[in-house]
């Protein structure tokens, strides 16, 4: 079997095994995947990263997609962080997404809308620029982005992961029970994708584990109690990698905000 097909089958063995009903933690496992998931390093890496996002897009709203051929401001900015999943059966891309943290300068999200007071003076993250590839192993990827994103969280103290989604992907939102940031959970036009209106969800990293158990919620092995050794994003970008050059060639060069490195 390829590794894809060998970790299908231990998640259907896992999935058929008797489940405990008390209420004893379960011990750590250790699990790999069938693909690695990194922060970005390198130029080669962040254009395998822009190539599947603007696939993605282009599924979904390829209007906008078109604006995604080239790396963002945002792919470069200090604060910022851009992971890959990648196959280890042949190093293509599988899914990529970017978080960038307020801890240097405002959210993206936050050039189209004042942050309501229970979010102000917190550490917060956004995630932007999810995209995956099709089919089932792209579900995989997508939850183990994820999880590295709530890993990158913990890690840097964050206290609120922001994520905007457009219907119907901000019920995806809810089923990991991000709340609306917007009391009448109106979408609004967001100008970094597009001035297409999104619904803003926000996650409270600290309190995931204890509101995931309450819920029952069917991730909750795998983000708590499962070892990923292939989710490691403990590598860092030493420094912004050809940075100029990719604004000078990024087509929508007047939708940014360069002094203040807002993505788009």
């Amino acid at each position: 079997m390829n590794p894809y097909q060998d970790f299908l089958a231990s998640r259907a063995h896992q999935a058929a095994a008797p489940q405990d009903s008390g209420s004893v933690t379960p011990q750590m496992v250790t699990e790999r995947l069938p693909f690695t998931i990194k922060r970005v390093e390198t130029e080669d890496a962040l254009l395998k990263a822009v190539r599947i996002r603007q696939a993605a897009y282009a599924r979904h709203i390829p209007a906008f997609a078109k604006t995604l051929g080239a790396p963002e401001a945002g792919d470069y900015a200090a604060g910022s962080v851009v992971f890959l999943a990648e196959s280890k059966l042949d190093g293509s891309p599988l899914g990529s997404l970017r978080v960038q943290t307020n801890l240097l300068h405002p959210l993206s999200v936050e050039d189209s809308v004042h942050l309501p007071d229970w979010l102000q003076g917190r550490r917060l993250a956004e995630v932007t620029r999810l995209g995956i590839d099709e089919g089932r192993v792209g579900r995989m990827v997508k939850t183990a982005l994820l999880k590295a994103c709530v890993q990158y969280c913990e890690d840097n103290s964050i206290e609120w992961a922001l994520a905007t989604g457009r219907s119907p992907i901000d019920r995806q939102y809810e089923q990991l029970l991000f709340v609306d940031v917007i009391a009448d959970k109106q979408p609004i036009p967001l100008r970094h994708v597009g001035n297409i209106p999104h619904r803003i969800m926000a996650f409270e990293i600290a309190t995931l584990e204890a509101r995931w158990q309450a819920a029952k919620h069917p991730l909750l092995n795998f983000f708590c109690y499962t070892r990923h050794p292939d989710i490691d994003i403990t590598a860092k970008m030493e420094a912004p990698l050809g940075y100029a050059a990719a604004i000078s060639d990024a087509s929508e060069l007047s939708d940014f905000h360069i002094d203040k490195r807002v993505a788009a």
